[in-house]
């Protein structure tokens, strides 16, 4: 039976754990991190400081277990140029994950009002799709620190089903190293433990991903994206958006996003007004950042460029007369420092691997953000899964 080694259990990972599974191959996961009640995964967050800060998530499920439930389709466009069409991946997972939008019932008052605003400036803000079930969800503003009703898809659910068909969880415990023969692939190591395999597929994120491939003759690394983003927002008396479902609408311009969007750095900015939570309201600005970071061994290097702080710019003037039309005073208009959660392009496809995310070693893939050639400007997760479940019917045509 074909021997697979899973490092990591995000979205990539926990996708081509269960499709493999599935299909009858004998799956063990390796995790970094912690099995973690969902409602404590906001003590898994690790922050890489840089000129822009950049933020992960280390335990079972990784990052989907803090995402907003956005399920958008990114890079489509991209990948097909190069070879690698996702139609019919996107339309099981829209199926399989029942993404859409959702009811009305979801929406707050303040996000309605920026909705409002933003179509009296000429923009066309439109419904987020998300992967969350109306009929759990309780909006609490809360999405980004663990869904404590399981209202929202995350790898768990891929997961879980996966150990059902007899995938193996090994959890804390980080990998180390890929072991090799003749340029093929027989396993990881754990320090001083091994673990053999036919096929190791590395789904540990654009940051522990190309510090796993440096220990093996694939240098990874640079071309670093985050999809920058900032927080602009301000004071509405009595507006709690911050109980609202985030990111619950959109508005889509050239290489930049708009979205409602709350933020505790937002009240810490605006102290000297003494407002409380449900006094605040912002919108995300989000990037389409150029990829010049980098990760090394020990840090994460990521900057702005001049073209990044315009993009920025624009957004957050746009974002701020959204705001000021919904009623907020423009005095009280504040923005977080630049941030990134979305690393990814750090062993990209072309450089690192091939359109079957396949490295130079025989048996090695990757499946994770670290193969994107672009920023996506926009949440990944989707096109994440659906990378990983195309790169499991390639295996399982290949190999079995």
């Amino acid at each position: 039976m074909l021997k697979v080694i899973v490092v990591g259990s995000g979205a990539g990972g926990g996708t081509v754990a269960r499709e493999l599974s599935r299909a009858g191959v004998d799956v063990t996961i390796i995790e970094k991190g912690p099995i973690i009640k969902p409602k404590n995964v906001s003590e898994c967050y690790q922050s890489h400081l840089s000129d822009v800060e950049v933020m992960e998530t280390t335990c079972f499920g990784g990052t989907t277990m803090v995402t907003l439930g956005n399920a958008v389709r990114t890079c489509q466009g991209t990948f097909k140029k190069m070879g690698i069409d996702l139609d019919d991946e996107f339309r099981e997972l829209e199926q399989d994950l029942n993404v859409n939008t959702l009811p009305d019932s979801h929406f707050g008052n303040a996000t309605k009002r920026i909705m409002d605003s933003a179509r009296s400036l000429g923009f066309e803000p439109k419904k987020m799709p998300k992967f969350i079930d109306p009929s759990k969800c309780k909006p609490c503003g809360e999405c980004a620190f663990g869904c404590k009703r399981d209202a929202k898809w995350t790898s768990r659910i891929y997961l879980e089903e996966s150990i059902q068909s007899g995938t193996r969880l090994i959890e804390e415990t980080p990998v180390t190293e890929i072991t090799t023969h003749k340029g093929q692939v027989t396993g990881v190591k754990s320090f001083n433990k091994e673990f053999k395999s036919d096929i190791v597929i590395l789904s540990a994120g654009a940051i522990s991903t190309p510090r796993i491939l440096n220990k093996t003759s694939i240098k990874a690394g640079n071309n670093l994206f985050v999809d920058t983003f900032v927080t602009v927002g301000g004071i509405i008396k009595g507006v709690n958006y911050h109980q609202e479902l985030p990111m619950n609408a959109w508005i889509k311009l050239d290489d930049i996003i708009l979205s409602p969007h709350y933020s505790g750095v937002l009240l810490d900015k605006l102290g000297k007004f003494k407002p409380k939570k449900k006094d605040i309201m912002g919108m995300m600005v989000k990037i389409k950042d150029d990829n010049t970071g980098r990760v090394t061994e020990t840090s994460v290097i990521k900057y702005n460029t001049l073209h990044d702080v315009e993009l920025l710019s624009r957004g957050s003037a746009i974002a701020g007369s959204i705001l000021t039309e919904a009623g907020m005073d423009a005095n009280t208009l504040v923005s977080t420092p630049p941030r990134g959660a979305h690393p990814g392009g750090t062993a990209a496809i072309g450089e690192v691997v091939d359109k079957n995310l396949e490295t130079e070693i025989s048996g090695l893939f990757i499946a994770d953000a670290s193969v994107f050639p672009e920023a996506p400007g926009a949440p990944p997760v989707l096109t994440i899964i659906a990378l990983a479940k195309r790169l499991s019917k390639y295996i399982v045509s290949s190999y079995k």
